[in-house]
C-alpha cells in the first residue's frame, strides 16, 4: 500500500509523521495480510482486510475511529470483531461499514443525522447498527460531508442526513432526516453504483445512465447550470458516453467511460478538472491530455483527482496540492494531469490487491467495478425462467411471485418512470404466464394493463406498442367474456381502455402488423350482427359504445360478417323506402310513378359490356343499394341468385380481355394491373369499380387477381418497392439491387440511363423519369 498527502492527524497510518508527504510512501502496516479496500474521510481513514476486519487511524475528534486508541497507526475496531465486513465508507467525520449480511453499522459525528440512527448525537464512539435498514440487505453505502446514501441488493435506494442542498433527493422543501428514507424517484431503475460528494450525490444505472442531485453551486451535477436539485436528474450529456464509474469530490465530479475516457465537471478553481484552467465546467468535459490513454480507474479527493492508466502503469494527478495530496513530489497545484512520482507505480508493480491512499478526503477509492452491461433485456431468458417456474416442481415459487406482483409491484408502478430502464419491468411482467390464467384476470392482468394505460405520453412511446398490444389483447378478451362484461361493463372499458391512439399512430408509422390488433375469438364472444346494429343506431344519437366503433380489433371473419350485415340493412332500407314511396303514389292516384324495390338490369349476352354500362349509368346511388336482379334478353329464367353470379362472371371476364387494353397481365406473378394506355374511356374503370362493389354488396364472390397494392391505393397509402416485387418479382429484385449499389458507375454496371421502357401493343416506348437522373432513390420511387 502506498500513501501520500496530509499526515497531521496520522490519517496515512505511517506513525508519528506530521508533515505533508509529497511523494508516495510505502505503508507496511498490513504487509502480507491481504488489504481489500481503503476509505478516506476528512481527517481519518478506514482499512478493510480480506478477512472482514476493519482498522482505522487519524483524527478521532467525533469518535470516527470506532475505538479509543491513538490514531497515528491503524488499529482494529473491536466492536466489529464479530462481524465480517464487506464494505466501508467515510464521510467528513463519520464512518460506515456493511457486513456480509447487508447490515449497516455507523459511528462518528452525527449532529446532522448522517449516522441514520434516529438521533442527532455529536459523537458516537462505538459502531451501532442502523436498525431501520435491517429489513434490507445493503450492498453499497457512500458518505458525503453530512449525508449518506445506500443501495440494497434488491435495488432500493436510501438516503439520510443533512438535506440543506437537496442532497438526499427526497424533493423540494424536504427537511434533513435522522433515519434512512427510501428514494422512490429512482424506483425501478437497476443501479450499478452510487457515490456521494460533499453535498451532492450520484447514481449510475446498469446501462450507463447517470443521475445526480444535491448541491450544484459550481455545476458539479453536469446540468449546464448552477441550480441545486432536490430530486435526481438525468445527466443526458453522458447518456451516449457509456459511463461505467462515477467519483465525486467536494464540489466536482469525474466520470469514467467504457472506452477509458475521463470526463470532469464542476468546481475547477484549483485545477481539479484537469483542463489546464481554473474555470468551472457546468457540463461534462473530456480531459484532453488523457485522450490517447485508456484510463481504467479514477478517484476524487476533496479538491483533486487521480486517474490510473494501466498500459503505462502511471497514476495521473491534478488539482489542489496544498498538503502533497497529488504525490507528484512538487509543491503547488496542477491544472492538468501530471504523473504521480514513484518507481513503485511503474510497470507491473501495481497489482490488483494494492490500494492507493492519496488524500485526506478521497471518497470511494480507485476500484472501478468493471464494465457495465449495455441497455436491453434478454426476453428469451425471461421466458425460459417463467417456463421453469411453470413446472409443477416450482409452482409454489410462481404463486409467490404472482402474489408479489399483485400486492407490491403493480400497485407501485409510476405514471412517469424516471428513465427508459425503469420500463424493463413491463417487458418482464408481460411474459408472466399468470397473466393468461383466468383466475388472475381481475387481480393481475387488468391492473397491469391499466398501469400501462396510465403512463404519460413519453414513457408510453418508449415502452413501444408491441407490449401494449399484447396486454391489450388479453384485457379485451377478458372483458368480452360475458361474466366480466356484466361485472365491469363493456361501455366503461371501451370508453377508457381501447387503444385508439395507438391504432392511429400505427397507421402512420407501421410499427405493428394489422393482425396484431385482432382479437381471434371475437366472433365467438360477441354477436357481431347485434353489435353492428347498435353501432348503426348510435349514429342516430342513440348513446351506445360498441366494438364496431373500433374496427381495428376485428379480424377478417368479423369484418365479413359486419359487411354482410351492413349490406342486408342497406338493402332492407332501400326496399322499404321504395315500398313506402309506392304506397304514397297509390294514395295520390299516381301509380305510374311507382319505384321498383329491386335493381333490375336488362342485358344481352352478345353485348354484355355495353348494355351493363348503359344500365348502370341510368341508376342513382340510392338505386344501387337495392337487391340486384339480372335479366338476360330473351331468357325466361328467374334470378334467384344464380343468374346474378353468371352475370358477374361473364362481365368481368370480358372486361379483362386484352382487346380493351384496360389491364396488363403479369405472367410471373399471375396478377393484373392497370395499363398505361387503353382504348376505352375512363368511365369504364368507374364501371369496373361499381361492378366490384355490387358483387361484394350482393354477396357474390368474383375472381380478380389484383395485388395488395390496390387496397393501399384505395386507402391512400403510398406504394413501396415491396409492392412492385409482388407484382413483378424480377423487376422488383433488380431495382433493389440498384438501390443497394454504392458505386458511381451505375449506368455502366446496370446498363441503365434512368428511363423506363414500356411495350404497348407491339410498340416500344421510352420514358425519361428525371432529367439527368442523378438521384437513384428518386428514380426508383417514380418507377414504383
Amino acid at each position: 500500500m502506498l500513501c501520500w498527502g496530509n499526515a497531521v492527524d496520522g490519517q496515512l497510518g505511517i506513525g508519528e509523521e506530521k508533515n505533508p508527504v509529497f511523494e508516495p510512501r510505502s505503508c507496511q502496516a498490513f504487509s502480507g495480510r491481504g488489504l481489500k479496500e481503503v476509505a478516506c474521510g476528512g481527517q481519518h481513514s478506514l482499512f478493510l482486510l480480506h478477512d472482514g476486519s476493519v482498522y482505522t487511524c487519524g483524527s478521532n475528534s467525533c469518535g470516527q475511529l470506532g475505538h479509543s486508541k491513538t490514531g497515528t497507526s491503524p488499529e482494529l475496531v473491536g466492536a466489529l470483531d464479530t462481524q465480517k465486513i464487506a464494505v466501508v465508507s467515510c464521510g467528513r467525520a463519520h464512518s460506515m461499514a456493511v457486513n456480509e449480511q447487508g447490515q449497516v453499522f455507523a459511528w462518528g459525528a452525527g449532529e446532522g443525522g448522517q449516522l441514520g440512527l434516529g438521533t442527532a448525537e455529536e459523537a458516537v464512539r462505538i459502531p451501532r447498527l442502523i436498525k431501520k435498514l435491517c429489513e434490507h440487505r445493503i450492498s453499497q453505502v457512500m458518505c458525503g460531508n453530512q449525508h449518506c446514501i445506500a443501495l440494497s441488493r434488491d435495488g432500493q435506494l436510501f438516503t439520510w442526513g443533512q438535506n440543506s442542498s437537496g442532497q438526499l433527493g427526497l424533493g423540494k422543501g424536504e427537511p434533513s432526516t435522522l433515519s434512512p428514507q427510501p428514494l422512490k424517484s429512482l424506483s425501478g431503475i437497476p443501479l450499478a453504483q452510487i457515490t456521494a460528494g460533499g453535498d451532492h450525490s450520484f447514481a449510475l444505472s446498469l446501462s450507463g445512465a447517470v443521475f445526480g442531485w444535491g448541491k450544484n453551486s459550481a455545476g458539479q451535477l453536469g446540468l449546464n447550470d448552477e441550480q441545486d436539485r432536490a430530486v435526481p436528474c438525468h445527466i443526458k450529456f453522458l447518456r451516449s458516453q457509456k459511463v461505467v464509474y462515477i467519483s465525486c469530490g467536494d464540489e466536482h465530479t469525474a466520470a469514467l467511460t467504457k472506452d477509458g475516457g475521463l470526463f470532469t465537471f464542476g468546481d475547477g478553481s484549483q485545477g481539479q478538472l484537469g483542463h489546464d484552467s481554473t474555470n468551472n465546467e457546468p457540463l461534462p468535459r473530456r480531459v484532453q491530455e488523457l485522450m490517447g490513454s485508456e484510463v481504467s480507474q479514477i478517484a476524487c479527493g476533496r479538491h483533486h483527482t487521480l486517474a490510473f492508466v494501466p498500459s503505462s502503469g502511471v497514476v495521473y494527478a491534478f488539482g489542489c496540492n496544498s498538503h502533497g495530496q497529488l504525490g507528484t513530489g512538487m509543491r503547488g497545484d496542477t491544472r492538468s494531469p501530471f504523473p504521480v512520482k514513484s518507481s513503485l507505480l511503474t510497470g507491473n508493480s501495481h497489482r490488483t490487491g494494492d490500494c492507493l491512499l492519496p488524500s485526506l478526503s478521497c471518497r470511494g477509492g480507485l476500484n472501478c467495478k468493471g464494465e457495465i452491461a449495455i441497455p436491453g433485456i434478454d426476453l428469451n431468458s425471461v421466458r425460459m425462467l417463467f417456463e421453469t417456474l411453470s413446472k409443477p416442481a416450482f409452482s409454489g415459487l410462481l404463486e409467490q411471485a404472482t402474489k408479489s406482483f399483485e400486492s407490491l409491484l403493480i400497485p407501485q408502478l409510476p405514471c412517469s418512470p424516471p428513465d427508459v430502464e425503469a420500463m424493463r419491468i413491463y417487458l418482464i411482467l408481460s411474459e408472466c404466464p399468470a397473466l393468461q390464467d383466468s383466475k388472475n384476470y381481475i387481480s393481475l392482468t387488468i391492473p397491469l394493463a391499466m398501469a400501462i394505460l396510465r403512463l404519460d405520453t413519453n414513457p408510453s412511446k418508449v415502452l413501444g406498442m408491441v407490449l401494449a398490444f399484447t396486454l391489450y389483447k388479453f384485457v379485451v378478451a377478458i372483458y368480452l367474456e360475458s361474466a366480466f362484461i356484466a361485472y365491469f361493463g363493456l361501455d366503461t372499458f371501451l370508453a377508457t381502455a381501447v387503444f385508439v391512439p395507438h391504432s392511429q399512430v400505427n397507421l402512420k408509422a407501421q410499427h405493428v402488423e394489422y393482425n396484431h390488433f385482432y382479437i381471434p375469438d371475437i366472433t365467438s364472444l360477441v354477436d357481431i350482427q347485434e353489435d353492428y346494429l347498435k353501432w348503426f343506431l348510435s349514429k342516430a344519437e342513440i348513446s351506445s359504445v360498441t366494438l364496431c366503433a373500433y374496427p381495428f380489433i376485428l379480424n377478417a371473419q368479423a369484418k365479413t360478417t359486419m359487411l354482410q350485415t351492413d349490406a342486408e340493412l342497406q338493402m332492407q332500407m332501400a326496399v322499404s323506402g321504395a315500398n313506402l314511396h309506392n304506397v304514397f303514389m297509390l294514395l295520390t292516384l299516381e301509380p305510374l310513378l311507382a319505384r321498383n324495390p329491386f335493381l333490375v338490369l336488362h342485358v344481352r349476352r352478345d353485348h354484355l359490356v355495353s348494355d351493363a354500362l348503359r344500365e348502370l349509368t341510368i341508376y342513382s346511388d340510392v338505386d344501387l343499394k337495392k337487391p340486384l336482379k339480372v335479366i338476360f334478353d330473351g331468357e325466361e329464367a328467374v334470378d334467384a341468385g344464380g343468374v346474378t353470379k353468371e352475370f358477374f362472371l361473364l362481365l368481368l371476364k370480358e372486361l379483362m380481355d386484352p382487346v380493351y387494353g384496360m389491364f396488363t397481365h403479369y405472367t410471373e406473378s399471375n396478377l393484373l394491373w392497370f395499363s398505361d394506355k387503353c382504348f376505352v374511356e375512363h368511365n369504364w374503370f368507374n364501371l369496373i369499380g361499381i361492378i366490384c362493389g355490387l358483387a361484394i354488396y350482393n354477396s357474390t364472390v368474383v375472381d380478380l387477381h389484383f395485388p395488395l397494392v390496390l387496397y393501399k391505393k384505395l386507402l391512400n397509402v403510398a406504394p413501396t418497392l415491396d409492392d412492385l416485387k409482388e407484382l413483378s418479382p424480377t423487376e422488383g429484385r433488380s431495382l433493389q439491387q440498384l438501390l443497394d449499389y454504392d458505386g458511381d458507375d451505375v449506368e455502366e454496371t446496370f446498363c441503365l440511363n434512368f428511363a423506363i421502357t414500356r411495350e404497348n401493343y407491339g410498340l416500344t416506348e421510352v420514358k425519361e423519369l428525371i432529367p439527368g437522373g442523378e438521384n437513384i432513390t428518386d428514380c426508383i420511387t417514380l418507377i414504383v
